[in-house]
């Protein structure tokens, strides 16, 4: 069998699953195998390279013929990586990224600039905070949500992406060369009256940890409340969002996942968390994937108030498979349920206190301040005598 044949055949086959997806959050295992043969894509790829006007590159014909069979599925989170994008791929997972700095968030113009990472591509262009990211590489930001434009400014070590930046009614085309970037993705902020915010960008590597440490401060710094903001998070590693969603529940499931000729798999809390601190979780239509499954979990077992707009509505499971190369596909093998059986893919999570989606973020946050207000008014006094 040609080196050809193996690939495409591994491809279709015994693919070994290596983890779970950025902007998924997936599981492990082994795809089913199977017996076919790839004589018919061998004999097509011999005859092209043999007889093509022009000089065919043998790795180019590869590439697209996997390409072809994924873009087969009609399933548009399908995707190829060769070696070094899906090498970028798994450092972003944990906590490392190949970048220009930028997070970004929805807003009332458009995608906005929320923070510039130090010592970044970024901040060495001059992006600021409030600047709307309208082009990234000549596709205009608006036919997109605010995880496509994290993706798109994503990418290898030392190449460029051109990005479109609005500021005071100029565009300014800005070339930034992207570069390696470590980043803590869950930031923690005391806020008045002892409300404690904490952000997670990203659901990469260690920040279920990060949650449940910043849980287990001093008990008067969130005796207010918990404001756990998610909006524009994309998603990540489930079993991180699995582990997040625990620090405030006590066992129980926390989502299941559906896929074809298998039961149901039910992922439940690990250990047992807080569930006497009030919480409100804050989400927007940048809310998505992996960071649904943590808002729907907490609303669901009523551990939590779900703040802001309707989330983006990705609940699809998908696998990344290793290839001999070093190269990468992924494609859905499932869906998420919510504990109580709720579909979030194509529907998302519909908050139980809406905020105008053109509202700035500031009315989102206020209003996430006054329902834990009311939560932490209407708790029962405890006698401490």
């Amino acid at each position: 069998m040609s080196t050809l044949s193996r690939r495409l055949l591994i491809a279709v086959s015994a693919v070994v699953a290596v983890g779970v997806s950025y902007g998924a959050g997936v599981i492990t295992g082994v795809v089913g195998s199977s017996s076919s043969t790839s004589g018919v894509i061998d004999a097509a790829a011999d005859r092209i390279s043999e007889s093509a006007a022009e000089p065919v590159d043998r790795a180019e014909l590869e590439r697209a013929a996997v390409e072809g069979m994924l873009k087969s599925l009609g399933d548009r989170w399908s995707s190829y990586y060769d070696p070094s994008e899906y090498s970028s791929f798994e450092d972003a997972l944990q906590g490392r990224y190949s970048g220009v700095g930028l997070w970004v968030r929805a807003g009332r113009s458009g995608v906005v600039v929320s923070t510039v990472q130090k010592g970044s591509p970024a901040e060495d262009a001059g992006l600021i905070p409030g600047d709307v990211i309208v082009s990234v590489d000549g596709w205009p930001t608006s036919g997109g949500s605010v995880g496509e434009v994290v993706q798109r400014l994503r990418g290898p070590n030392g190449s460029e992406v051109m990005v479109g930046a609005l500021r005071a009614g100029v565009v300014s085309n800005l070339t930034l060369t992207r570069s390696v970037l470590n980043t803590s993705d869950v930031t923690v902020e005391q806020l008045a009256d002892g409300v404690t915010r904490i952000g997670i960008r990203t659901f990469t590597r260690g920040v279920g940890r990060d949650v449940r440490e910043a849980m287990a401060a001093d008990p008067s710094s969130f005796a207010g409340g918990v404001v756990l903001d998610l909006r524009g998070n994309p998603g990540g590693l489930l079993d991180e969002a699995v582990e997040v969603a625990s620090v405030f529940l006590d066992g129980g499931p926390v989502v299941s996942y559906e896929q074809r000729d298998a039961p149901d798999r039910v992922l439940s809390a690990i250990g047992r968390g807080d569930t006497t601190t009030s919480v409100v979780v804050l989400v927007d239509g940048g809310t998505a994937s992996a960071a649904e499954v943590v808002a729907a979990a907490l609303q669901d077992r009523s551990r939590a108030v779900v703040v802001g707009s309707r989330t983006y509505g990705k609940g699809s499971v998908q696998e990344p498979s290793v290839l001999p190369d070093g190269s990468a596909i992924e494609f859905t093998i499932g869906r998420y349920l919510t504990p109580t059986g709720r579909v979030i893919d194509g529907r998302g999570i519909e908050p139980d206190v809406l905020v105008d989606v053109a509202a700035p973020p500031e009315a989102a946050e206020q209003r996430a301040l006054e329902v834990l207000r009311g939560l932490t008014a209407a708790l029962p006094l405890i006698d401490e005598g």
